[in-house]
This record gives C-alpha cells, structure tokens and sequence, in this order.
C-alpha cells in the first residue's frame, strides 16, 4: 500500500509538472491540491505515507530518481525542487539539502557546487532561482572538457557582440535545454576558438585539431570531382552536351549518364528516398559484399549526412529512459559524449590499455559493465567501437574483435562498429578486418545486432563538406528499421553530392577504364604522404624528452602522452583548467599550432596530453615537429 501511494503522489507530480509548462518556477503541490483540496500539503501527503522512519528512505528515493532523471536530462528540476521542500515553503532549508546531498552518488555532484550549497544554506534557505542557479553548476562537466571560453567568446569569433546580460531573455542559461548546454565536443572547443581569434587577428595557425584533409592542402581526386561536376551541371550543358566527350574521359562521362538516370530528371537539386537512393545503396552493398565475403542486401544501407548524423539516428532510436547507457572506448571520439549527453543517456567507459597499443580486454569490458548494471543500476544498450582508433591511432586485431563481438552477442549489446577510417591503415603487418565478418564467422555471434558507419569524409578522399556517409544495418528488428526509417524521414533526404560520393568511393574506376591511371596515382601520391607523415610525426613526438607516443598504424591521428613538470600542475590546478588544455593554449600562443587537449576524448586520470592530426603537408608537419619540441622545453624550463 505504502508503495502504491508513493507511486501515485509521483505520478501525479509528473502530471502537474507536464501541465505547468516549464513556465515560471511552480510550487508543484500547490498545483496538485487545486485538483484535490484536501490534501492542501506536503505534509499530509507524507503523513498519509506513514510514519517518519518510513519517510526517510521513500522520499529519499524518490529525490534520488529525480536527482538521475536531472542528471542524465537536464529536465526535471522543478520536480526535484518539490521533493525537496519537504514542507511547501517554497524555500529548501539546510536539513533538506543536506539530507538530499547525502542520498545522492558524490560523483554525480560537482565538488565546487556541493561546498556552495551547503555554504549558502547554512545560514539560511534558497528559493528555486537560487537552486535553479546551483543546478547548473552542480551538473557542469569535467574542466577538461568545459567550452568555458567557447561559450564566453563564440560571438566575438564570428565577429558579433552580443547582449552581456541574458536576464532580459526568457529563453536563457536557465531556462534553456539543460542538456544541450552540457553537451561538450572538444574538438571544435576553447583551443580551437582562441585559435580562429588568433587567425582572425593575421596569425598564422596550423589546424591539427581536426580530420578535415582538404582544409590542409589535400588535393581533390579528379575523378570524383569530374563525374560530379557532370552530373551537377544541367544536361545540356553536361552530359546531354555534344562537347563534352573531349573535355572529359569516357568513363567519367559514361559514369555521370548512368548517376544522372538513377538520381531521375529532376536531377542533384531535388529530394530523394529518404534511405537513399536505391542504386546508389546498391553499390554500397556490393562494396560491402566483396570486402567481407558475406552478402550485404541494399535494404540494409541507409545513406547519411556523414557518419555523424547515422551515429545520432541510431543513438536516438537506441536511447529511451534515463537509465540507458551507452559503452565507448576511453579515449574516444566525442561525438559519442556528445550526442549521449544530449540525448539523456549515460555513457560507460572502457579503457583501451595503452601499453598495450590501446588493446581491449575482455576483463575490461566486463568490470566495467558489471559495475555500471549492478552497482549504478544502468541499462547497456548498445557498445561502440572505432577501428581505426580515433584518437589513439590503432588497428585492432581479428582477436580484439572477437572479444568485443562476443562480450555484445554474449549480453544482448547492440554494437556500433565506427569503421570509417578502414582505408587508413599504414602499417603493411596490419589489416582492417569489418565487425560483420568477424560476428558472421565467430560462433556464439549468431544473432549479435550490429550496425557499422562508413563515410566519405576520410580515407583518401577526404570529401569532408560532401557530408557522404553510410550505415548498414545486420540483425536488427525490422520493425526497429522501419522506425529508423521514419526518423530519417523526418530529415526527408542526405545531400544528394554525399549520397553520390559515397557511390563513387566503393565504386572507383575500373583497370581498364580511362581514368583509372590518374585515378591510382592520386590515391597512391595521398596514401604514401599519409604513411610517411604518420611515421615522422611520431617519431618525431617520441624524441621529445617527456613525450612519449603510441604508433599510429592507422587512422589520421597522433595521441602522445606528456609529462609536466610539478609547478606547471599547480599553475593549472590555479587556472582552473586541466594540465593539457593549458598546455595545448600555450603552444597554440607560442608556435600557431592547433591541437586538442587528451581530455576532452577522456583518458586514465594522471594522464596528460593531446591529440594532433598528421594531415598538414609534409614540408608544413616537418615544421610543426620541431616546434612541438622547442615549445616542450620552453614550456618545461618555464615551469623547471
């Protein structure tokens, strides 16, 4: 009975909650005795729950519910606010938030904020803006990946200024979706935009924050951009054009009539099915079909924005209560912190050993699940890999694969196998072996859910704008597709230049076409740069006293580790900022050169460092690597 009650006042408070509309701060109970007059109180409620010893631990559990559904949302303060105004004064004395601060995991509560809080209501009450307030900075992330300058000088960056005082907006830091303003993607962060300040004011910067290979002085490939430009141009100007076969190669021209017919009349500028366009997922699967040995069907392969936009469509589908997580490697890329985050998931870290060559273990996975199911009470829905790694640069083995493909298959884990860098392999001893080989040939694999992203963004073509990229689905619920399907519905369409690209990479120019010469001679030029500036980059970090870096066989990173000396820590710890962000914003002042700091991929505490592309040109990386040293002494006598 005690429960049923329970249930019902929460209920019911969600109802309240949903009816007030996130407008002004409401004292929900208030709310709720206007439908039932009698029960005019907190009290009475509690009192009908029983006697105060049985109290504690239910009202205890219902903040604690809050408190997570807050934590993993950003919604749901107003409820919180309620359960903890225990008595309807609209204030939440201290015995209230100290009782709450000692119910809910320490970890989840940012330090600085627990020690205001309780400072503030020592002496007093907070009214809900206060606590509002205090929620904000009690959810705010890691230093390490904080956009704190992003956010304070984004506008001065694109050359705006902004109002300084956001009390005049309704829609503001408080009011907005609390789980948007946590979100965080290092990448694109406080280093990068001091950066583009820097750049803004006539310095010279060397952006290794970034796979973004045309940005850095990667040429085109010539047959892609040729069948593209035929097919984008009108026909009679292009293909339907008596001219055009002596300007351009018969396969290329031969390549556009067949893309222009299965794109139809109406040509690039129109939509399209919103899977993609069928012969175009028919290359795909063909693609796929010959690289693993096991047939892939085109109703499986949805052509997307980028890997990117599959990656947030599937999370999306993925993701219902607040509960559900989501494993990724640490480091990872973040746009799986990100778009968790957002989402209102949590995410599961599993280390890859870096002594090992960031080697996964299957002891790993396991305690780590272990410890997010039964001690924090979380739901895995889903496990991503990255083969290649991005960051760390590695090639993971059939074995690596395996484990992870039976720890999923052995749990009922979806696995989102991110294998967009399979072109990028550079050491002759490795391979790039698909996580859909590996599950269809493993026993115990049978009926593992799999979903792989590729894209046209890296490799060696590097068509990043084109935002071309692919995801098939095996082993899914086919109702679960169709839902996906919907869900890239509502978006109608990819961009038809990407849809076309991703058909041009699996489909090149074949041996006996005309431009399969020029075409193999682009992407070896590209290929052979790439793996000898893997080479020299690394080798180049690793003469550095106190930088020590992993190889990367794969990918289009470098991940080295760096040791500071004690004053530099301190200075850090100071500035309130992590040892390499400070590091990364000293090198950006000092050399030009761009990097992102380790954290904001997450790494094993202790750990510092950075994460630097090798995609600049070889003359400009060769630069670069002698700076990454004269700025480690500097930066190291400095702090001596």
């Amino acid at each position: 009975m005690l429960q049923t009650t329970v249930r019902l006042f929460s209920t019911k408070l969600g109802q309240q909650l949903s009816r007030c509309g996130g407008r002004s701060p409401p004292t929900l109970l208030r709310n709720y005795s206007s439908t039932h007059p009698k029960r005019a109180s907190s009290q009475f409620i509690f009192s009908r729950l029983g006697d105060s010893e049985k109290i504690t631990p239910i009202i205890a559990r219902l903040q604690q519910e809050s408190w997570d559904g807050y934590v993993s949302t950003g919604r749901g303060c107003h409820t919180l606010f309620q359960l903890l105004d225990t008595d309807s004064s609209g204030e939440i004395s201290w015995q209230e938030i100290r009782f709450f601060l000692e119910n809910v995991r320490e970890s989840d509560v940012n330090p600085a904020a627990r020690k205001e809080v309780l400072e503030a209501t020592s002496d007093g009450n907070i009214d809900f803006p206060a606590f509002q307030e205090w929620l904000i900075k009690a959810t705010m992330v890691d230093p390490g990946t904080m956009n704190t300058y992003a956010s304070e000088h984004y506008h001065a960056s694109i050359g705006s200024t902004p109002k300084k005082v956001d009390s005049v907006y309704s829609w503001n830091k408080n009011t907005m979706a609390q789980n948007l303003r946590r979100m965080q993607y290092a990448v694109r962060g406080e280093v990068v935009i001091r950066a583009d300040a820097m750049a803004a004011e006539g310095r010279k910067i060397i952006y290794t924050n970034i796979g973004n290979p045309h940005a850095v002085g990667q040429k085109p490939i010539t047959y892609y951009r040729q069948v593209l430009a035929l097919c984008d141009l009108p026909a009679e100007w292009g293909i339907a054009n008596d001219q055009i076969a002596s300007a351009f190669p018969s396969d290329v021209v031969e390549r556009a009539i067949e893309m222009r017919s299965a794109i139809g009349p109406a040509g690039t500028g129109a939509y399209t099915n919103s899977q993609g366009i069928g012969r175009f997922r028919d290359d795909v699967a063909k693609f796929i079909t010959a690289r693993d040995g096991h047939v892939s069907f085109p109703s499986n392969i949805f052509l997307t924005n980028g890997a990117s936009v599959a990656i947030e469509n599937v999370l999306t589908g993925l993701i219902g209560n607040n509960r559900d997580a989501i494993m990724i490697p640490i480091p990872q890329y973040p746009i799986y912190s990100a778009i968790i985050s957002r989402l209102g998931a949590r995410q599961v870290g599993y280390y890859l050993d870096e002594d090992k060559g960031w080697a996964i273990t299957e002891r790993e996975l396991e305690d780590r699940r272990t410890a997010a199911v039964e001690r924090d009470g979380f739901d895995i829905r889903a496990l991503t890999l990255i083969n290649p790694g991005n960051p760390t640069g590695q090639v993971l083995s059939r074995e690596d694969i395996e484990i992870i493909c039976k720890f999923c298959a052995k749990h009922d884990i979806v696995l989102l196998a991110d294998e967009v860098y399979q072109r990028n392999i550079y050491n002759e001893k490795k391979e790039f072996v698909s996580a859909k080989k590996v599950a269809i040939e493993t026993p115990g694999c049978e009926n593992l859910q799999l979903i792989s992203f590729h894209s046209t963004s890296k490799g060696l073509i590097g068509e990043c704008g084109r935002r071309g990229g692919c995801m098939e689905l095996h082993n899914i619920d086919p109702y679960v597709q169709t839902q996906l399907y919907k869900l890239a519905s509502s978006g109608l369409c990819s961009g038809v230049d990407g849809q076309m690209m991703m058909s041009l990479m699996v489909r090149p120019p074949l041996p006996d076409e005309d431009s399969y010469e020029l075409f193999t001679k682009e992407e070896s030029s590209i290929f052979e740069s790439l793996k000898r500036r893997a080479l020299s980059l690394v080798q180049g970090l690793n003469d550095i006293d106190g930088v020590t870096c992993t190889p990367s066989d794969g990918a289009m990173y470098a991940f080295p580790r760096v040791e500071l000396p004690p004053k530099a820590l301190a200075d850090a710890a100071a500035r309130e900022q992590t040892p390499d962000t400070m590091y990364a914003l000293s090198l950006l002042e000092e050399t030009g050169i761009c990097v992102v700091p380790a954290s904001g991929f997450g790494q094993k505490e202790g750990r510092i460092g950075f994460r630097t592309t090798f995609l600049p040109q070889e003359d400009e990386l060769n630069e670069a690597i002698v700076e990454f040293k004269r700025h480690h002494e500097l930066f190291c006598e400095k702090y001596a």
